[in-house]
């Protein structure tokens, strides 16, 4: 296995990283919440028509993994006007988990927080997803809040907010 990862860097790539997210996105949020909420939510945050107003008008930065050349994940980061780094997406496909890749992409994050001169990281993550709560434990992160936001179209998220200190 070779991982990598690399900042996106082109509308093209961004493109493959939007194709992904909605796979990953039907297999992972399958029995969380509804299909309907599934589709709304990739098509108001995880379409390439929302990564790239994201990335063009709210500071967001995008990064592909990669194994042996295959996208297999992806991530984004958005540095806040305080001393926090918000992380808006982490997503690896199911066949590549448990493999150590999260830890590679935690770690690249943390870096890149720190090169913003950020001192937290925090992340919203769904109340029932339970795996993803569990990883980011593991890597150390504390729940601090657990609110439910109106998103439109009759959805809510239910979320932990999570945080890290560096």
């Amino acid at each position: 296995m070779s991982t990598n990862i690399k900042k996106v860097g082109n509308s093209d790539e961004l493109a493959n990283v939007a194709a992904l997210a909605n796979q990953i996105w039907h297999e992972c949020f399958q029995g969380i919440i509804t299909l309907a909420q599934i589709d709304y939510m990739v098509e108001k945050y995880q379409s390439y028509n929302a990564m790239i107003s994201q990335v063009k008008t709210q500071n967001y930065a995008y990064f592909a993994v990669y194994d042996n050349d295959e996208l297999i994940g992806y991530f984004a980061v958005k540095p806040e006007s305080d001393s926090r780094f918000f992380l808006s997406k982490l997503y690896l496909r199911d066949d590549k988990r448990g493999r150590g890749i999260a830890r590679l992409m935690f770690d690249r994050i943390v870096s890149e927080a720190r090169c913003a001169g950020k001192d937290t990281v925090y992340l919203t993550v769904n109340k029932h997803n339970d795996h993803a709560v569990a990883v980011y434990k593991k890597f150390g992160f504390k729940i601090i809040d657990s609110p439910v936001t109106d998103i439109g179209g009759g959805f809510v998220m239910d979320d932990f907010v999570m945080e890290y200190k560096l």
